[in-house]
């Protein structure tokens, strides 16, 4: 196999052998392929997409370039979730102990912030000491012991994935069909799982911002979990506006701790209990989701989901300490507001140029080596369809500098629009459901 003109080929459009596609990976893992050279093949996959073969091809090899789990031995159904990514979006961190207080095993392991959106290892890395880098040992332990363990892939699990989706971030080929279809489902199917929910975010704050793109990938993983037995149900969701109010590291697990007390904004507890009512269904707890949906409602509003946080937080030697006090995490030292200029209501919440903002504040990554700043970010910020007078507070900047802090509020006053009239109609909330039926 020589890497260049694989490169060549999949540059010019051509079909790609499957052993070519998987010695040229394990080349990389191996090697032998230098990481320009898989850089280049991204940006040809990106341009090209790939065949059902090829697809078909890359899986395998991510899935099997690692360890896949037996998880057989637990005593109920092993359901995951996972979503395509969008900004404020922290559904993970409430919706994994909310079902797994409802009796199934939630392993989940989650990936970090891609291009403008934020990642659910890098939210739960602002709770001081949280560990999301556990050997398989011991995450079996917490999983064993809390029906749910949250970390990243481990050395055994898709080491192809991980550097690939390191790669992605930083080279401009985040929004591929192929990729994310095949990053995903690579992790999925070697966590052992019975069934799998996924989150496909839809809109100018998604990856694929085109409504047919989100279906299409949809779909794609759907059937390539059919096709290697896995049980997939995908829920489109709306990613026309950020989700929630804050959108940054350590403000977003305060809004994940505030949906645990039942409280929160009410579009993330929507999202939060549709996903749980798939799972519940799917897993063997509810009749149908919307039974489901209605039990994790009662479930979370008991309180006992945020106890089992609590217990997760610990087991993974992280402060348990913020579940009651959230004061504890992370504080940016520079906190200004943004307010209203003139009375009118909010047509409009571009996510993207807010979270490509927190990301320059230090709230994401732009080169591979970067570090995070957990505190920065944005909160109380305002929801589109909202009438507001002139001095209304509309968000509040969190940042290390007031360069970088003037630099965030100029970047609102372009993404939160007013206008006299009506606002413009948001896309549903909750939209399509697809499944292998």
């Amino acid at each position: 196999m020589n890497p260049v003109r694989v490169i060549e080929a999949k540059r010019d459009g051509r079909e790609l052998d499957p052993e070519d596609i998987r010695a040229f990976l394990l080349g990389f893992l191996e090697g032998t392929v230098e990481e320009p050279q898989v850089a280049a093949f991204l940006m040809a996959v990106y341009y090209h997409g790939m065949t059902p073969a090829e697809l078909g091809a890359l899986v395998e090899v991510m899935l099997h370039s690692g360890a896949v789990l037996e998880l057989d031995h637990l005593p109920a159904a092993r359901i995951d979730k996972h979503s395509t990514g969008g900004v404020g979006d922290k559904v993970s961190l409430p919706l994994a102990p909310l079902v797994a207080e409802a009796g199934i095993y939630v392993p989940m392991m989650s990936g970090r912030g891609l291009g403008h959106t934020g990642g659910t290892l890098d939210k739960l890395e602002a709770i001081p000491g949280f560990r999301t880098d556990l050997a398989l040992p011991r995450f079996m332990e917490v999983l064993e012991a809390e029906r749910m363990a949250m970390i990243g892939q481990t050395a055994e699990i898709a080491p192809l994935d991980r550097r690939l989706y390191a790669l992605r971030s930083v080279t401009g080929t985040v929004p591929s069909i192929p990729l994310i279809a095949a990053s995903i489902m690579s992790k999925k199917l070697a966590e052992g799982l019975t069934g799998l929910v996924l989150d496909v975010k839809t809109g100018s704050g998604a990856f694929l911002a085109d409504l047919d793109a989100s279906r299409e990938l949809a779909r794609t993983m759907v059937a390539l979990g059919r096709e290697r037995g896995l049980p997939v149900v995908a829920r489109l969701t709306a990613m026309d506006r950020p989700l929630g109010q804050a959108v940054g590291n350590a403000l977003e697990v305060a809004e994940s701790l505030a949906c645990l007390r039942g409280e929160g904004p009410d579009d993330l507890r929507t999202v939060v209990l549709a996903l749980a009512g798939e799972m519940l269904a799917m897993g063997g707890a509810a009749p149908d989701a919307d039974v489901g949906a209605e039990q994790a409602g009662a479930l979370l509003d008991s309180g006992l989901p945020l106890e089992r946080f609590r217990r997760m937080v610990e087991a993974q030697g992280g402060d348990a300490a913020v579940v009651d006090d959230p004061g504890r995490l992370p504080k940016a030292p520079v906190v200004r507001e943004f307010l209203a200029p003139r009375r009118g209501r909010v047509a409009a919440v571009l996510p993207r140029p807010i979270g490509v903002g927190v990301v320059e504040m230090g709230g994401g990554r732009v080169r591979l080596a970067d570090t995070i700043d957990p505190s920065v970010g944005v909160d109380a910020l305002v929801a589109p369809g909202t009438p507001v007078d002139a001095g209304d507070l509309l968000a509040r900047v969190h940042a290390r500098t007031e360069s970088d802090a003037r630099r965030m509020l100029a970047v609102l006053e372009a993404a939160v629009l007013l206008d006299d009239g009506d606002p413009q109609r948001p896309l549903p909330l909750l939209g399509e459901r697809i499944s292998a039926g």
